[in-house]
């Protein structure tokens, strides 16, 4: 008997507007409608970015909670909302810490401008090692956004790195790295209980079924 060999399903064709000449620009970008949720504009291309985890949910979750909590009251705290840093840069981190003017502004826009924000956070996942840890913290650092965090899960464990602007070279520099207990003074102080993130992700752990 003759076994047939089974072919590759022939990909859709790709709508020509995903590719155009020379790339969009953020005026281009954020006039598009219909784009899957939390799409972003990165060195001109679009970025589509995959379902988030569980853990990765939660950590962001616990970060945006205690930094609003704790926040004084000339800043607010945010997620996921993009920010135009240049022509052809639209990112959305995954929490900011932004002006009380920007947040509050009587005409809403759909993104921020580098000068609303004080503090870009990236909540470091399996599709976006290389654009956390190198595109967007120099796109962020170019744009003279000055604080910068980044969050890598370490066996299950948040770890929080952060970064300071240096202004001469617009390059960031590391400031900490936290690990259970982050106690950080830039923008703000804050105390922030890693372990929260730590333990519920223990305790789903134990009562997945096998």
């Amino acid at each position: 008997m003759t076994v047939e060999p089974t072919s590759t399903p022939a990909a859709e064709p790709v709508p020509s507007w995903v590719y155009p000449p020379g790339g969009f620009t953020a005026e281009t970008f954020l006039k598009l409608e219909g784009l899957p949720e939390r799409t972003q504009l990165i060195d001109g291309s679009l970025v589509f970015v995959s379902p988030q985890t569980n853990w990765h949910a939660r950590v962001a979750e616990l970060l945006l909670d205690e930094l609003a909590r704790q926040a004084p009251p000339e800043l607010r705290a945010d997620r996921a909302m993009a920010v135009r840093l240049a022509v052809r840069q639209v990112p959305q981190p995954d929490v900011l810490v932004v002006s009380a003017t920007a947040h509050d502004r009587e005409q809403p826009l759909a993104f921020y401008h580098p000068a609303d924000v004080v503090l870009a956070v990236e909540v470091v996942s399996a599709d976006s090692v290389e654009r956390d840890r190198d595109t967007l913290p120099r796109r962020y650092a170019a744009a003279g956004i000055k604080h910068f965090w980044r969050v890598e899960n370490e066996d299950r464990r948040a770890v929080v790195y952060t970064y300071g602007l240096d202004p001469a070279t617009k390059t960031y520099g590391l400031t900490g790295i936290h690990h259970n207990r982050m106690v950080h003074a830039v923008p703000y102080a804050v105390e922030i209980d890693l372990t929260m993130v730590n333990a519920l992700d223990d305790r789903q752990s134990t009562t997945t079924p096998s």
